[in-house]
């Protein structure tokens, strides 16, 4: 059984294309290295520009993407990009249904 993730990056000031190409980029990396099952991925976009991003790891996966170089590369780029938001600050996470427009 895998780990379901939520995660949510808010664009750093102009990066707002490059994250959405580095989420485009994401999902295909991980699955290149088995470290994502084949469950469908969601990313979502929120009205203040921050991307949800949804996927399940593999079991030991999440420990095997720290060990990978193209990862952690990847990660550094995300890193410049954008800041990680809890879900708990989206203005989406206050509704009963919470409303994102698909990527």
């Amino acid at each position: 059984m895998g780990v379901m993730v939520i995660v949510a990056y808010r664009p750093k000031a102009g990066c707002a294309e490059e994250l959405e190409a580095l989420v485009r980029e994401h999902v295909p990396c991980l699955r290149a290295l088995g470290l994502i099952t084949d469950r469908p991925v969601q990313a979502m976009r929120g009205l203040d520009g921050i991307i949800v991003e949804v996927f399940e790891w593999k079991e030991g996966a999440i420990e095997d993407a720290h060990k990978s170089s193209r990862v952690v590369d990847l990660w550094e780029r995300f890193a410049g990009a954008c800041d990680y938001v809890p879900l708990r600050e989206l203005p989406e996470a206050e509704k009963m249904f919470a409303e994102f427009r698909p990527l």
